[in-house]
Parts: C-alpha cells; sequence; structure tokens
C-alpha cells in the first residue's frame, strides 16, 4: 500500500519486520540443523550466518517491493 496521509510506512516498520522474520527464520534452520545431527558449533555458525545474509537480503527485497512493484496495491 502506498504511503498516504491516513497510512505512512516508514522504513522503520521495514527494519522491525526484517528482524522479527530473520529471527524466526534463523531459529528454524537451527533447530534443523540440530535435527539432522550437527555439532553444536555447526549449528551455532549456521545460525548467525543465516540470520545476517539473510537479514539483509530480506530488507532488500522488502525495500525494492514497496517502491518499484506495485502487484497486489489499490488506490483508494
Amino acid at each position: 500500500m502506498p504511503n498516504t496521509s491516513e497510512n505512512k510506512v516508514t522504513v522503520k516498520r521495514h527494519l522491525a519486520k526484517a528482524v522479527t522474520w530473520r529471527l524466526i527464520a534463523s531459529v528454524v534452520t537451527a533447530l534443523m540443523a540440530f535435527g539432522f545431527g550437527l555439532p553444536p558449533k555447526a549449528v551455532g555458525m549456521i545460525f548467525v550466518a543465516d540470520l545476517i545474509i539473510k537479514f539483509f537480503l530480506y530488507y532488500a527485497h522488502e525495500r525494492v517491493w514497496y517502491k518499484h512493484i506495485k502487484y497486489g496495491v489499490k488506490d483508494v
């Protein structure tokens, strides 16, 4: 939804969404790695790498969609 006088989406919102989603997704990835029998040190390394790399990818993706892709956005 584009910014209007009634609706203002901030960069902080996009950052908050990226952080909360990456925490959830990285915990799931770490649990899966642990479930597959990886040693705890490897699970921790996967968790950190997954969290950092995918945070930046998700944030960039979110901003591109918000600024340039109008699919599913209706003018009111």
